[in-house]
């Protein structure tokens, strides 16, 4: 899977931090009933509110290889409209799309 290199460069400086980090997340996951395919889901609606291309990209790979389509994912950022508003949509669509077509 794709990591930017940031990412890699602060992992690995900061190894045991992102260890326990890695950790909370799975921890997280395991906390309740959602299918993983729908964790990722709403990770991604997350990640659009957030404004975050990164975690936006992430979380659309992320639910591609759960078992999510693209229908679902593009239903995710047309859900996130109106709540965030047109020009954040907009910008998830294009990232959310950057994945997709490299899929």
């Amino acid at each position: 899977m794709y990591l930017p290199k940031t990412y890699e460069d602060f992992s690995d400086k900061f190894s045991e931090i992102m260890k326990d980090y890695q950790q909370l997340g799975k921890v997280c996951r395991e906390a309740g009933p959602l299918e993983r395919k729908y964790q990722d889901l709403i990770k991604l609606g997350i990640a659009i509110g957030a404004n975050s291309r990164g975690a936006v990209m992430s979380s659309v790979r992320k639910a591609l290889a759960s078992g999510a389509v693209a229908d679902e994912i593009v239903h995710v950022v047309l859900l996130s409209l109106t709540t965030t508003g047109f020009p954040n949509m907009i910008a998830a669509l294009g990232w959310v799309n950057e994945v997709i077509d490299h899929e």
